[in-house]
C-alpha cells in the first residue's frame, strides 16, 4: 500500500514524506518532479506553455498511473492535486493511505513568506498580509478535499521527526 501525502503549499509535505519513506524503506516520489522527469520540462513551463487545465490532466494521469502501479512509495502530492476533478475520492477509494499535513494559516504564511521567491504561484505577492490573505482564500477552497483523507497531522510547532513518528504510528 502506497501513502500519499496532501497539504497546502509550505505544509512540508515533501520533507516528511522523504523522511516517512526512509523510516519505512519505501521509495519516495514527490509527484511534481516526477512528471518534471518524465515530460522533461518543469512545470512552470508546462503551465506557461500549455496552460493550468493541460497540467492538472497531466498530472491526473501520472497520478492514476503510481495509483494502479504495483509498487509501494511514499508520494508527495502538489497543493493542488486532491482539489482537482475526483482525484481525492480516487485516492480514497485506493485502499492507498492518505495523509493531511495540516498547518495553520500563521504557519504557512511564515513559512512561505521566506521562500516566497521560489515558489512561482506566490513570487509577486510583496507584503506578509496579502500573502496571508491569499493562502486563507487557497485553504478556504482546498480544506474541503485536504479533509477527506485518512488520517490527519497538525504540523503546527512539530519537527519533521514527530511528524513522521506520529504518521508511523497511525499506520501501524
Amino acid at each position: 500500500m502506497s501513502i500519499f501525502i496532501i497539504g497546502y503549499m509550505g505544509s512540508g509535505k515533501s520533507t516528511v514524506g522523504k523522511a516517512l519513506a526512509s523510516k519505512m524503506n519505501l521509495l519516495f516520489i514527490d509527484l511534481d518532479n516526477f512528471i518534471e522527469k518524465n515530460e522533461s520540462k518543469s512545470i512552470s513551463s508546462i503551465f506557461s506553455t500549455h496552460g493550468e487545465l493541460y497540467f492538472r490532466k497531466l498530472e491526473r494521469s501520472y497520478l492514476t498511473k503510481l495509483i494502479e502501479g504495483k509498487e509501494n512509495y511514499v508520494i508527495s502530492l502538489g497543493g493542488g492535486t486532491p482539489c482537482y476533478f475526483d482525484t481525492i475520492n480516487q485516492l480514497i477509494e485506493s485502499q492507498h493511505s492518505v495523509v493531511f499535513c495540516q498547518a495553520s494559516i500563521t504557519t504557512l504564511t511564515d513559512r512561505l513568506f521566506k521562500e516566497k521567491a521560489h515558489r512561482p504561484m506566490i513570487s509577486h505577492i510583496e507584503s506578509r498580509e496579502f500573502l496571508q490573505e491569499f493562502v486563507g482564500k487557497h485553504l478556504f477552497e482546498r480544506n474541503p478535499f485536504y479533509q477527506k483523507a485518512n488520517f490527519k497531522v497538525i504540523v503546527d510547532e512539530l519537527s519533521i521527526d514527530e511528524i513522521v513518528d506520529q504518521i508511523f504510528s497511525i499506520l501501524n
